[in-house]
This record gives C-alpha cells, sequence and structure tokens, in this order.
C-alpha cells in the first residue's frame, strides 16, 4: 500500500496537482495562533513545539490532552519524557540545538531560564522545576479562564488553585513540595501536578503567566521523549496537544505585533509605485515593451499579496486565526508575486525586448529550472504556514524553501553574468563600442543591483534577526521589504520607456543601420557613398 502511494505520486496529472494544492490552501488557511498537534506513530526524541514572545501579563495554555506511550516505557520509575520551556536569549538559538544528541535534556541542572515538565506515568505526577531566577514567572494547573480576569498580577505558583475544567479524567491540583532540605532561595520552586489516567493515555494542562518585565523574552516549548534518544531503539508514541498563547494586546507574538502595520504601509507604497509606473507608460507610449507591463503586474501583485497578509495578521491578533478565504487569497497572490518576481529579474538581464526578442537555448533551461522551483518555493512555504511547527514535516519543507530560494537567487544571476560577457565581446569585434558600452555599463549596474537585493534579503536580514532584541525582530520584514521596493524603484528608474533614455534608443538605431547597410550593398546604391547616423545635436558623418 505505501509503495503504491509513492509511485502514485508521480503519476499525478496537473489536473490532480491543482486540486491538492487548493486543498493546501484551505487547509493553510486554519492555521492560527492557537496550535493544534496530533501525531501518531511519532519517534521523534525532541519535538519543537512554538516559540513566542511574551510581553508582561502574556499567557501560554497547553493541555495535552492524549499521550500514549508504549508499556516499557510507563513501568520506568525515571521520568525520561515531559515538556520543557526556556527562554532565548537576544543572537542565540534554541537551547537545545547545541547539545549532544544522546543527552536527555530532562535529566540536566541548567543555570539557564528554564523550566521541565517531567511526567512521571508510575505515581500519575507532573514535576515542575524551575532554573534560574523567575520570581514572576507564574505557573498553574489548569486552563485560564474565558472571563476576562480583574487588573491585578496573578496567584504566585506556589498558592493552591481552585480546580480548573481543563477536560482530563483527573482534577488538577497544584501541590508545593516540603521545602525538606531547600535553600530559602530555592524554597517552593518546584510544583507537583496531577496527571490524569484514562485507559492507556495520559492527559493534564497547565498554564504560564508573565507577571514582570524581567521574565519577559522569546519563549520556546518544547516535547522530549528521551527513550528514543538510542538510534535504533525507537518507540512509537501518540501525541495531541493544544498551545494558546496570548499578548496583552492580542493574539501575536512581540515581534508580529507591528506587522500588520508594517504590512498595510508597504501595500500602499507599493500600489503608489505601480500607479506612477502605469502613468508613465501612458504617457511614452513609443518606447513601451512588453517587460515593462510586467514590471507593472509585478508591482500590482506585490501590493496586493502585501494587503492580504496585513488582513491576516490583523484577523489573527483579534481571534487567533486568520479568515479562510482572505488567507487562501494571501497564498494566491504570494505565489504569484514570487513566480512574476524571478521571471521578470530573469528577463530583464537576458536583455529580453530591450535587446533581442528571442531567448537563447541557454536562457530557456534557465527558465524551465526557475519557474519550477518558484512554484515548489511557493508550495513549501504554504505547506509550513499550513503545518504546526511541530509537526513531522515541518523541519523537510523549511529545508526545501531555504535550499530551492537560494538556487533560485543563483540561477537568475546567469542571464545577467552571460549579457555582460556577450557585450564584452561583441565591444571589441562589431565596431560600435559606444553602443556597447553603454549596454555593458547597464548591465554591470544591473548585476550589482540583484546582488545587493539577495545579500539584503537572504543575509543581512537573518543576521539582523538574530541580533536584535525579541520585540524589534519585526526590522527583519522591514529590511526585507524595504529593500525589495528600492530594488523595484531603481529597476524602473534603469528600465524608465523615456525618449532621453539612450539604451532603449539604441536596439531600434542599431536594427535600422544594419536593414540600410544590408539594402544599400545589395543594390550597388553604396559606392562613393558614406552613412550618416543621427545624433541629438544633429548629422555626424562616419
Amino acid at each position: 500500500m505505501a509503495e503504491s502511494e509513492r509511485r502514485g505520486l508521480g503519476c499525478w496529472s496537473p489536473a490532480e496537482w491543482g486540486q491538492r494544492l487548493l486543498l493546501l490552501l484551505l487547509v493553510g488557511s486554519c492555521s492560527g495562533r492557537i496550535h493544534q498537534l496530533a501525531l501518531t506513530g511519532e519517534k521523534r526524541a525532541d519535538i519543537p513545539l512554538n516559540s513566542f514572545g511574551f510581553y508582561t501579563n502574556g499567557s501560554l495554555e497547553v493541555e495535552l490532552s492524549l499521550l500514549r506511550l508504549s508499556p516499557q516505557e510507563t513501568e520506568e520509575k525515571s521520568p525520561l519524557v515531559g515538556f520543557s520551556l526556556s527562554r532565548v536569549q537576544s543572537g542565540s538559538v534554541r537551547s537545545y540545538s547545541a547539545q549532544d544528541s544522546h543527552e536527555c535534556p530532562l535529566q540536566r541542572n541548567s543555570s539557564n531560564f528554564l523550566v521541565l515538565f517531567l511526567i512521571n506515568t508510575k505515581d500519575l505526577q507532573v514535576q515542575v522545576q524551575k532554573y534560574g531566577a523567575q520570581e514572576k514567572l507564574f505557573i498553574s494547573p489548569g486552563l485560564l479562564s474565558k472571563v476576562p480576569s480583574k487588573p491585578g498580577l496573578p496567584k504566585a505558583a506556589h498558592t493552591v488553585t481552585p480546580e480548573v475544567d481543563s477536560g482530563n479524567s483527573t482534577a488538577a491540583k497544584a501541590k508545593a513540595k516540603p521545602a525538606g532540605s531547600q535553600s530559602p532561595t530555592e524554597k517552593n520552586k518546584d510544583l507537583v501536578l496531577d496527571l490524569g489516567h484514562l485507559n492507556d493515555s495520559y492527559n493534564f494542562s497547565f498554564h504560564v503567566v508573565i507577571g514582570s518585565r524581567a521574565e519577559e523574552g522569546q519563549y520556546s516549548l518544547n516535547f522530549h521523549n528521551c527513550y528514543n534518544l538510542m538510534p535504533g531503539r525507537e518507540r512509537p508514541f501518540d501525541l495531541t496537544v493544544m498551545i494558546r498563547e496570548k499578548n496583552p494586546e492580542g493574539f501575536l507574538s512581540a515581534s508580529e505585533i507591528p506587522l500588520f502595520k508594517l504590512y498595510l504601509i508597504m501595500s500602499a507604497c507599493f500600489l503608489a509605485a505601480g500607479t506612477f509606473w502605469v502613468n508613465m507608460l501612458c504617457r511614452n507610449t513609443y518606447n513601451v515593451f512588453k517587460i515593462h507591463w510586467l514590471m507593472a503586474a509585478l508591482a500590482f501583485t506585490k501590493s496586493i499579496s502585501l494587503l492580504f497578509h496585513s488582513i491576516n495578521y490583523y484577523f489573527i491578533n483579534s481571534q487567533g486565526h486568520p479568515i479562510e478565504g482572505l488567507a487562501v487569497m494571501h497564498y494566491i497572490t504570494h505565489l504569484l508575486k514570487g513566480a512574476l518576481l524571478f521571471i521578470t529579474i530573469a528577463l530583464i538581464g537576458s536583455g529580453w525586448a530591450f535587446v533581442k526578442y528571442v531567448l537563447s537555448d541557454k536562457e530557456k533551461k534557465i527558465f524551465g529550472i526557475v519557474i519550477p522551483l518558484q512554484v515548489l518555493a511557493n508550495v513549501a512555504y504554504i505547506v509550513m504556514e499550513s503545518r504546526e511547527e511541530g509537526a513531522s514535516d515541518y523541519g523537510l519543507w523549511k529545508e526545501i524553501l531555504f535550499l530551492v530560494d537560494l538556487i533560485c537567487c543563483g540561477a537568475i544571476l546567469f542571464p545577467v553574468v552571460w549579457s555582460i560577457r556577450h557585450l564584452q565581446d561583441a565591444s571589441g569585434t562589431d565596431g560600435k563600442v559606444a553602443v556597447n558600452l553603454a549596454k555593458l555599463k547597464l548591465f554591470r549596474h544591473y548585476y550589482v543591483m540583484v546582488i545587493c537585493y539577495i545579500y539584503f534579503t537572504r543575509i543581512i536580514a537573518i543576521l539582523l534577526r538574530v541580533a536584535v532584541p525579541f520585540q524589534w525582530q519585526w526590522l527583519y520584514q522591514l529590511l526585507v521589504e524595504g529593500s525589495t521596493l528600492a530594488f523595484f524603484v531603481l529597476t524602473g528608474y534603469k528600465f524608465q520607456p523615456t525618449r532621453d533614455n539612450p539604451y532603449l534608443q539604441l536596439p531600434q538605431e542599431d536594427e535600422e543601420d544594419v536593414q540600410m547597410e544590408q539594402v544599400m550593398t545589395d543594390s550597388g546604391f553604396r559606392e562613393g557613398l558614406c552613412k550618416v547616423k543621427k545624433t541629438a545635436s544633429g548629422r555626424e558623418q562616419l
């Protein structure tokens, strides 16, 4: 059965691919900031569930509704299954990315900002262990009430809270551990939550409230099953978890709150640039080529895509999930925008419509590579938006998106390089040095522009995102969109269809000269005559 499914993947017709892509769009529109993750037969040892930036009074709610382990794991005395909540410092990556692959994160002491939820299936308890100074990080059993609470700080974590109906078979209670030999600084740091048991599955829930500015930051929630750390000895397990994250202003992370206004402003900027470009095309119809209208379509598609993206963030912030129809429109316009962007850059780089009207075989091969890869990159983007971060194939699609985008960025440079090399060779052979040097200068400028665009949007932007604090990570999107707008404006300026643009007049004059020279040579009227070239100041005898 599995073999037939794998073989059927390559036998889908274009109509079937379109139906599955549309279904993917509809499913992807349901994603939001209220996460539902269900895994069956999972064998991974570490599962990254989500990352979120919290402000003061922000809350994290986690409900583990189903955890089904193998019989051997449930008999173990030492808890090797549980959650970890860590705060990621600015300029660093996840806490567990650099650790030993065979080291269990649940069995090590840490001085970092870390909270462990150790699931003990034998005693039906969940032990909560804190590391680092976390005086105002309040952890309580159950989920938060949907009724808005009165202003004020939540109760301390070590106090006994009323029972909260979280859907568990066993009522969740917080029990403070005896102080015993603990020092005053470590007293009341650990909690014990009750673990529900129904048939062969376990369940419990808890919520975390950020009580002060000292606890604000970017938090990462992970699930660990250390029984599967040893290769070849993995045991499948089932997991169903709900995660709800919220800041005082809404469901968006701290770094995503400004994105609604940012995308709306950038959408207006691209709309204004597209309108100005179309107005210029209408005023200079004599020098307008098809590529100019393609550039206008790209600007308007980019504007519409940003508009839908902005609206999606607005509804996610207010409701926790986007409106399905608007999300589908965002994915469609994003797909069109990505394809148009790379096609337009490659066409301009090859000199199509400006220098020549026919693409060479090498350039056709480039388009045959870039267009399918762009479709694949956009499908990967849609899959990543529609899947939870903890899904089994999320990491695979993330790597596909990065690799395909890198290949496309390198591929679109080849037509520009080929055009520059062709003009360098032609400048010394056909006797038209001035003409070819003008073309060569423009293509060199365009090559530098493309390199800078790729450099700023793929490298500098990522470095900026890693370096800045969690609440300023929206500067990554600002740099990407600002660099894209600057690239669009500079490209339009270099290839504007005005009469005083000498580059756009060169191919027309070259073609007329060649045709006139051929006619005069064939008819024999050239004997005793000299060729005259039109210039801005008059006529020049050659």
